[in-house]
């Protein structure tokens, strides 16, 4: 893992010795796990690491991105070694076969300010398992020679545009756009079936606007890109900031697609209007009055394997 001991992953450039414990803007030294699970939607074992290069004020997961300032405690840094047997014995585990899941997938915080412990992961595992598919989720903001290094061991890439105009960027994550519009152009030219979507959060009155420049900009790339807009969620710097109602996400989509993308939709959205209890029970398909112990559903619950963000 030398790749830390002159850190240059991301476009901050830092240059410090994480090996030794000097951390730069991602405030992170050693590669440190917050936690792992076996992630439903993807179907795989998901390996979520601690420390951004962003500082997002809208941050759903800032406890993790911001760490260690957050104060909270998590499991640390793991052996790679560890982390991989760690990883293969619960793909081989009843419950990773009863959803499906066999694959790795990296998350954070950030997960590709640690692509050197990535790289020696993914290389023990696949000495086992050479069929193994890898997944990272990023925010973008890595230098070209990371994402290349990336692209070598990876198989799909959700990758998040925060916003497209500069300033808004900036405001938003307290980086520049340029670096993520750069190896988004890299990614949909030179591998696009790598590209599992290109995601952006769609924040009322923020990112909104920057929805249609950034499907127009992927658009004159690749019209068959995969662009997904989310539903922000109030949280962090924007606990009271309203999120978005159904229209928005759905007039967003029409834009998107009136800019040549044809594969564009939305997940998540605020209602207008409150609902009771039972509205969300029968979207469920979990059928009132509630009774768990005689449900019979109780094994599968519909209720515990339903992401919020499905819903529409």
């Amino acid at each position: 893992m030398k790749g830390f001991k002159n850190c240059k992953l991301c476009e901050w450039r830092c240059g410090v010795n994480r090996l030794e414990g000097e951390t730069g803007v991602c405030r992170v030294g050693l590669p440190e796990v917050a936690y792992t699970s076996l992630a439903y939607i993807l179907k795989s074992y998901s390996i979520t690491f601690l420390g951004c290069s962003f500082k997002c004020l809208y941050c759903n997961a800032y406890r993790i991105s911001q760490y260690p300032d957050t104060g909270w405690i998590y499991r640390g840094y793991i052996e790679p070694e560890k982390m991989a047997k760690e990883a293969l014995d619960c793909l081989k585990g009843p419950i990773a076969k009863r959803i499906g899941a066999d694959r790795l997938s990296f998350t954070g915080g950030e997960p590709t300010i640690h692509t050197p412990y990535i790289e020696e992961l993914v290389e023990t595992i696949k000495r086992s398992k050479p069929s193994m598919e890898v997944g990272v989720a990023t925010n973008g903001f890595t230098t070209m020679k990371t994402l290349k290094r990336l692209l070598r061991i990876v198989n799909f890439i959700n990758f998040e545009i925060k916003a497209f105009n500069d300033e808004t960027h900036r405001n938003l994550t307290g980086a520049p756009s340029e670096p993520v519009l750069r190896n988004a152009t890299y990614l949909a030219e030179k591998t696009p079936e790598k590209i599992r979507v290109f995601r952006t959060v769609v924040i009322p009155g923020i990112t909104d606007r920057e929805v249609p420049m950034i499907a127009e900009f992927l658009s004159e790339i690749n019209k068959e890109i995969s662009y997904r807009l989310i539903g922000f969620r109030p949280n962090f710097v924007l606990y009271y900031h309203r999120g978005p109602s159904k229209t928005l996400m759905e007039d967003l989509v029409k834009k998107c697609k009136k800019k040549g993308l044809k594969n564009v939709d939305y997940s998540g959205y605020y209602p207008l209007k409150i609902k009771d209890p039972i509205y969300y029970l029968k979207k469920l398909g979990c059928p009132p009055p509630r009774n768990c112990g005689e449900c019979k559903f109780k094994n599968e619950c519909r209720i515990t394997l339903m992401e919020p963000w499905l819903f529409k």
